[in-house]
């Protein structure tokens, strides 16, 4: 008997990622039998669903039950399952904050004005939310340097890193540019780390950088297999 559960979580396991209009990601997400069933088994094996509804894709992480087993599992906490070191996440978090915080403002406001203009209309459908690439910004690795460089390690290193996270999913690097990857959306809990960015030190510096550089442009490989995980405290030590 095909088992569409069991697919599902081999699909993301081994390639860590789906698209959201995947037709087993979209069962998933829309079909709440389904999606217990889903919930059921990865808890058993200690992981969890991660997506968001403005995220473009689905993944896997740990679940927050068996953090502590995962990431306290050594001497010390560990900060993740990549093996990232901690510039590597540091850099990671930078982006995060610098790509998807941003896009997420964008994706809100457009979303109120397409709701807004869909008022005067007497049956009018929702509208999607937009997940397009034109609401991501778009980084220049040369910016990117000269605002973080001197606190992630120099340019030899935070060249390294982000060859790191591209490969692994995170993000995309074009011609000198930095732009979203499949990963980076679900790479932190928003919900838990948005407002501790916002608050917290790392606030204090990409204001300095935004005064400082121009605004980016909206416009706009990866493989390795297995789950990969950040884990979302980490933040609050960058």
């Amino acid at each position: 008997m095909h088992d569409d559960t069991a697919t599902l979580v081999t699909r993301l396991l081994s390639q860590r990622w789906l698209p959201r209009d995947d037709v087993q990601a979209r069962k998933a997400l829309l079909d709440d039998g389904f999606r217990e069933e889903l919930d059921r088994r990865l808890e058993a094996v200690g992981l969890e669903l991660r997506e968001h509804p403005y995220a473009a894709y689905i993944g896997l992480a740990v679940a927050r039950k068996s953090e502590r087993a995962v990431f306290g599992g050594s001497d010390s906490w560990i900060s993740n399952t990549l093996q990232l070191d901690r510039d590597g996440v540091a850099l990671l978090v930078v982006l995060w904050a610098l790509i998807v915080l941003p896009k997420r403002q964008r994706q809100i406001e457009r979303q109120a004005v397409d709701a807004a203009a869909s008022q005067g209309q007497m049956f009018a459908e929702g509208k999607p939310i937009p997940r397009d690439p034109a609401v991501s910004p778009v980084i220049a690795e040369r910016t990117l340097l000269a605002d973080f460089g001197d606190k992630l390690g120099g340019k030899t290193r935070v060249g390294f890193n982000l060859g790191t996270l591209n490969r692994l999913g995170f993000i995309i690097r074009r011609k000198g540019d930095v732009a979203e990857g499949p990963l980076l959306d679900l790479a932190f809990d928003y919900e838990r780390t948005a407002r501790r960015i916002l608050d917290g030190a790392l606030a204090d510096l990409l204001t300095d950088a935004a005064n400082r550089a121009p605004v980016p442009d909206d416009d706009g490989d990866d493989d390795e297999a297995g789950t990969a995980t950040i884990h979302p405290e980490e933040p609050s030590d960058v």
